[in-house]
This record gives C-alpha cells, structure tokens and sequence, in this order.
C-alpha cells in the first residue's frame, strides 16, 4: 500500500510520520499492493484553541473507505480513525472486491463491534424543483433537513446540497 501524507497549515514531524507508516503498514493485509492511502492532516483555531483534523481516505479498485476525526492532536486522531477504518471494511467485506482474501481469518487489529445491518424504514416521494442553489439552500434550512435535492436551473441537472461537518455547505452535482 502507498501511503501519501498531506499536510495543510500543519508541519508533520518525522516522529508523527513513522508512526502513521507503522500503523497504517498494519492494513496492508486487507489490501493489495496498489491501494493508495492518502492521508491529509490540518490545524483550525487559534490561541489556545487549536483542533486537529485528520481525514484519512484508501482507495482500493474502483473502492474506497473514508475516516475523518478531530481532536486536540494528530497522535490521538490516528488512534481514533483506524478503528473506523477497520470497521468500514469489517462491516462491508462481503461487497467489496479487490481485497485479500486472507485478511479476515486473522482476528481484527482493533476491537470493531459488529452493527446490524440498516433497514430502510421509510420512503419519501417528492416533486424536484428547477431552482438556483442559493434557493436549494434556503430550502434546505425552511425544512431543517442536512441536503436537498433539485433541479439545477443552471445546467438542467440534478443537484444537491448538503450541510457539512464544519456547518458550511456542499454542493453534489451529479454526472448521469
């Protein structure tokens, strides 16, 4: 597996670094050799209130698993993202292709509890709407939802957006 570390407003130190390439040398058991593990790493905050970011993103085949995490420092959020990571591909190992074969009859590398599987419970069926963005976003606070689909009036496409973690929003244009 290649491991790519990214840092944005944050310097890594080389002790940081050996210890993300030892844990993350860990998961080349799931993988086969030409998975990519990229790994960005940030600082927000100012004055005592800084917060550390990790996201951590392995592409393998046409797959992908995604972790991001949050503390107070860049050691404690590896600690926190693998085990998520790990539990990604726990729980789905019976959909995704291009892993090892062998990497499940070995005990897991972090304690993942197993979750039931989700149930779809309900449908909703609504009318999509030729409206702006700024006019998606607006509809998406009036009915308190994280996304809202509709129809891009721009492009005649089929858009959505989406409150993020940081409390901004994203827009996810489809290609169709």
């Amino acid at each position: 597996m290649r491991i790519e570390i990214i840092a944005r407003n944050y310097k890594v130190s080389d002790h940081l670094r050996d210890v993300i390439d030892k844990k993350m040398e860990k998961f080349s058991r799931y993988f086969e050799d030409d998975a990519v593990a990229k790994i960005t790493m940030r600082q927000v905050g100012k004055d005592g209130k800084e917060r550390y970011i990790m996201e951590i993103t392995v592409y393998f085949g046409s797959h992908m698993v995604r972790s991001e995490v949050s503390s107070d420092n860049m050691f404690n959020n590896i600690d926190l993202a693998l085990p998520k990571i790990e539990g990604q591909i726990r729980k789905h190992r019976t959909k995704l292709d291009k892993m090892k074969k062998s990497a499940f009859e070995e005990t897991a590398l972090y304690a993942v509890p197993e979750s039931a599987a989700k149930e779809l419970v309900r449908t909703k069926t609504f009318a999509l709407k030729k409206i702006g963005v700024q006019e998606a976003i607006d509809e998406m606070e009036l009915v308190d939802h994280d996304f809202f689909a509709f129809v891009n009036e721009a492009n005649g496409m089929v858009n959505i957006v989406y409150r993020r973690g940081d409390g901004n929003v994203g827009l996810i244009d489809l290609v169709y």
